[in-house]
């Protein structure tokens, strides 16, 4: 019988987070504006709106009120938009 390591993510409250990325100016309320447009949802006048890709990943665990992030998750999906943005000149 094989044993397969079972990986833990590394969860992280918005907060800790903030801190985490303190250097790249990530605040709780830009972290929390990232998470409210995670998915795509529906506005008043039901046009979709596309979600930035947060949920998508599995970067966002919610449990009830509590919601965490998967810093993992979280890193990848920020190296995946540094690398888009890096062509852009000013």
């Amino acid at each position: 019988m094989t044993t397969q390591e079972i990986t833990v993510p590394r969860l992280a409250t918005v907060e800790k987070t903030a801190e985490l990325y303190a250097s790249a100016n990530l605040t709780p309320a830009a972290i929390r504006a990232l998470i409210f447009r995670a998915d795509d949802r529906t506005n008043s006048r039901g046009d979709e709106l596309p979600g930035n890709g947060l949920g998508r990943i599995g970067a966002i665990v919610r449990l009830g009120r509590k919601v965490l992030i998967d810093l993992d998750r979280f890193a990848a999906w920020l190296d995946a938009h540094r690398s888009s943005v890096e062509g852009v000149q000013p």
